[in-house]
Order: structure tokens, then C-alpha cells, then sequence
């Protein structure tokens, strides 16, 4: 099995965890061996040239490398040229789309009129929102089409008029995402919507990273807590194109309310054609009553000053916190440079350590079946109430076979209930050896005020006969723990 074990965003770690369960038994989820490292994108890769030539010119790197301080230098770039990139970007792509309708595989979707109609309605100067992905349905991309009267009131809004650019591909074996590609494709040739609203075939790696560059906005919808990480909102933030989402997945580590929109984290309905309705009308109102505003509240020039925030908040807040860079950094932090330390301690003297370790373990697994809690005394919830301030007593007899003080540890575990759950609050190491605090007695703080439980539960084990360890607990308060007295005899 392995060492270590990770999710790939800060949610996915946690659903992990609920998933993992059971793997050890005893432990509660949030305790479980198992973290996170959230993905990052290759930002030389997914970065248009225009903005590339804005980072050799503002930014400043660290010991040869853009860090997070390096994108600082995005608030130094006057708005007029913000502005000018992002146009020269989206005349980009909007050229690039109405190449791409003359190629032979879009006559089955379009008629000969319907391509040029398409090609003429098409603007480069109109808020553009990109949905490009594969099309599993847990990523709903029939969301946007539940209303297709508001649908058309958005698109076809005379003074705020938005165009959806979607793109992707279906598995072969998935037949709903191929149905769902179908349904776009239909609604998509509604004389409404021609034009407006456009389904890109040929989806490749190429046509990714000229959505990804030439869109105003980046639209995912999933089903809450399905997205592990999700990159394509990542890899458009590199371009200072805001992500429009549900909090799953990366952006709920990357959400900022100056730099983006967001669906929350939290279902309202557990009956998902109501949470897809919901979201839907909420998706509807975003885009109406935030989005649209901000990108056509223009001053005399044309600038909106509001929207050249948004894109630098993009940059400067959002994206190096989803690179590559800082993905491998925490990689290396949290997981390859402590391996390497603890390999190199594990091989050293001829696997000295590895052999003990190997041998203390084969040493517990026999005798853990020994182990027996023989007595616990302690103040019984539903006979005494725990009261601030009072001091109580726990005794904990264990009987440890042939292990020996030095394989012993002892748990003192504080939970409280959250939502139906139980979660732990804090816990503490009573004795870790036991030796070393036979006539410590240190006390630490495990507790404040509120509705607690508690639980003394035994970790590691070893060698002695029967070991008797009393506890004070004081009231919910300000808990403390003292180790009072220890004894061990045959």
C-alpha cells in the first residue's frame, strides 16, 4: 500500500476521507491518512502570446521563476491594455470559428444558409461565454438550456446581448453525453439562437487552448461533489478569463467575489431535478443581473474599468495559485522530500531501522489480540452532568500481554455532532511513550463550551501486564487532562 495518499483538490480530500472511511477502523473520517494536493496547469502551455509578453514586461521573477508574488506585477498594466487584449483575443477566436464552419464534418449540423447566417450574426465584440469540455453528464451541460426563454432573453438583450460558445466530445459508449450534444446542436439552430449560441465540433487540444484564451468567461456546472479538480477553469484563469461554477472541485479554493461567480457549495434539494432547477434560475440571474453589467459598463472609451479588475484579480489573485509550479511545490513539501528522509532512514546501517520496524510490527500484530481494556471508570453523560469549572476523574486499567510501555499510546478524543455526524474536535496524546510520563503530569487544552464527547481509545501497544492510568478532566470549559498516576505490575 502506499506511504502517503492524496486527492487532487481540497474537497476531493475530503470526500475521500468519507469514501476511506472504513479503512481504519476506529477513526473518524477527518482523521484519516489522507490529503490533498489541488491540480495545477502547465501555464507556458495554456497562455496566449499576448499575455506572456505582458509577463516578460510586469513581472518579476523570484530565483528564476514566476511565483505567486510575480503576478503582483498584472496591477501595474494600465486598464486601455487589458482592455486591448482581451479584444485582440476574442477577435481571435471569433475569426478562428467562422474558419472552422466551412470545414467539411459542420454540413451535418448546418445547411449551406445556416453557416452563413451563423458566420454573419457571430461578433467579436459581445461578452463571450465558453462551455468546452468532455460531456459527462454529471457536468450538466444541459443546465443553461432548461429555460429557453430567458435563454433568448439573455442572448438576444438588445443592449447586454451574450453569445455561448460550447465545445467537447461525448465517449462513444456514453450515449446520454452523445444525446446531450445532439440536444445543443438543435437548440443551437433555432433562428433565437442561431448564430448566439454555437456547438464547435473537432474538439482537440488546439481548439481548447483558443476557448480557453478568447472567451470572456468560463462556465461549468456540475453536480455537487462530483468534480475532483476540474483544470479547464484553471487554464483559462491563466488568461485572466473569469470562471462562472458551483464551489466543487478547484474553485472553491480559487473563488474570489472580485474575480469570478459562483453556484454554492451547499445543495439545496436533495432531489436533483429540483437542484438542477435552481441552479439553472440562479445561473439565468448571475449573467443577467452581475455578469452582463459588469462587462458593458463602459466609459467614454470603451473600457470597462470594473471588468479590467476582474481580469487582473484573474491573474494576479487566482492563477498562480493553479499552476504547475506551486502544484509540484507542494508535491515536494508535503510528500517527496519527506519519503526521501524517511527512505534514507529506513536504508541506513544495512535497513537498521527497517528491520526494527518490520520486527515491531510483527511483534504488536501477534500480541494485539491480548490486549484487553479491562476497566474504565469515568462520568457517565446520561447519569451526571458535566458542568463547567468541576474537575473529574477517569481510570483506565489495560491489560498489555507481553508488550511493554514503550508501544503503548493513549488517546484522549473530543467530539462534538455536526449536522447528524460526529467529528472529532481535538484530541490529545495522554502518553506517548508511556515511560516518558509516568510522574509528568503536564495538562493541555482539549475543549471549550458546548454539547462534547469524550472517548480514551488506545493507539499503539506493548509489554508490561496491567497498566493503570487515572485522568482528571475538568469541566467543558477550559478541559484539561493530567496524567496522575501510572503503575504497572505483574
Amino acid at each position: 500500500s502506499s506511504q502517503e495518499v492524496n486527492g487532487v483538490s481540497m474537497l476531493h480530500g475530503e470526500v475521500s476521507r468519507e469514501i476511506f472511511k472504513d479503512m481504519w477502523k476506529g477513526y473518524f473520517p477527518e482523521e484519516l491518512h489522507i490529503s490533498y494536493v489541488t491540480n495545477g496547469v502547465h501555464r507556458p502551455t495554456w497562455t496566449a502570446p499576448l499575455w506572456k509578453e505582458v509577463e516578460q514586461k510586469y513581472f518579476k521573477k523570484e530565483g528564476g521563476a514566476y511565483t505567486a508574488a510575480s503576478f503582483e506585477g498584472i496591477y501595474n498594466v494600465p486598464d486601455e491594455k487589458i482592455a486591448h487584449i482581451q479584444q485582440e483575443l476574442r477577435t481571435k477566436l471569433v475569426g478562428r470559428i467562422k474558419n472552422n464552419l466551412k470545414e467539411t464534418q459542420n454540413i451535418t449540423y448546418f445547411t449551406p444558409r445556416e453557416i452563413v447566417e451563423v458566420s454573419d450574426t457571430l461578433r467579436d465584440d459581445v461578452l463571450t461565454i465558453g462551455f468546452a469540455r468532455r460531456f459527462a453528464t454529471y457536468k450538466r451541460a444541459h443546465l443553461l438550456f432548461t429555460n429557453l426563454d430567458r435563454l433568448d432573453a439573455i442572448v438576444n438583450n438588445p443592449d447586454r446581448p451574450v453569445q455561448f460558445i460550447f465545445a467537447g466530445k461525448a465517449h462513444p459508449a456514453d450515449k446520454a453525453g452523445q444525446d446531450l450534444i445532439k440536444h445543443i446542436v438543435e437548440i443551437s439552430k433555432q433562428p433565437r439562437f442561431l448564430g448566439k449560441i454555437i456547438f464547435l465540433s473537432n474538439y482537440d487540444m488546439d481548439l481548447a487552448r483558443a476557448l480557453i484564451q478568447g472567451v470572456d468567461v468560463w462556465m461549468n456546472t456540475p453536480t455537487r461533489p462530483l468534480e475532483a479538480s476540474g483544470t479547464s477553469g484553471e487554464k483559462a484563469a491563466m488568461n485572466g478569463v473569469m470562471h462562472f461554477s458551483v464551489l466543487d472541485g478547484w474553485w472553491v479554493e480559487g473563488y474570489r467575489e472580485d474575480a469570478g461567480w459562483m453556484l454554492p457549495q451547499k445543495r439545496t434539494y436533495e432531489n436533483q431535478q429540483y437542484q438542477d432547477e435552481l441552479d439553472a434560475e440562479l445561473i439565468y440571474n448571475i449573467i443577467e443581473d452581475q455578469i452582463a453589467p459588469a462587462y458593458y459598463n463602459k466609459d467614454s472609451n470603451g473600457i470597462s474599468i470594473q471588468w479590467c479588475n476582474f481580469i487582473k484579480n484573474t491573474i494576479g489573485k487566482v492563477a498562480p495559485q493553479f499552476t504547475t509550479y506551486r502544484m509540484l511545490s507542494d508535491y515536494e513539501r508535503q510528500y517527496y522530500y519527506p519519503q526521501q528522509k524517511r527512505s534514507a532512514l529506513l536504508r541506513a546501517n544495512g535497513f537498521e531501522k527497517a528491520i526494527e520496524l518490520s520486527q515491531w510490527k510483527k511483534r504488536v500484530a501477534h500480541e494485539w489480540p491480548e490486549l484487553r481494556v479491562e476497566k474504565v471508570v469515568a462520568p457517565k453523560r446520561d447519569r451526571e452532568l458535566i458542568s463547567l469549572g468541576n474537575i473529574y476523574e477517569a481510570t483506565i486499567d489495560l491489560y498489555l500481554g507481553e508488550l511493554t510501555p514503550e508501544d503503548v499510546g493513549l488517546e484522549l478524543v473530543v467530539t462534538c455532532k455536526e449536522e447528524g455526524q460526529l467529528k472529532t474536535l481535538d484530541k490529545v496524546e495522554l502518553v506517548q511513550p508511556l515511560r516518558k510520563h509516568l510522574h509528568e503530569g503536564r495538562q493541555d487544552s482539549v475543549g471549550a463550551t458546548g454539547s462534547r464527547g469524550f472517548g480514551v481509545r488506545q493507539a499503539w501497544l506493548s509489554h508490561g501486564s496491567y497498566l493503570i492510568l487515572s485522568l482528571r478532566l475538568r469541566g467543558l470549559n477550559n478541559m484539561r487532562k493530567a496524567v496522575s498516576a501510572v503503575t504497572a505490575g505483574e
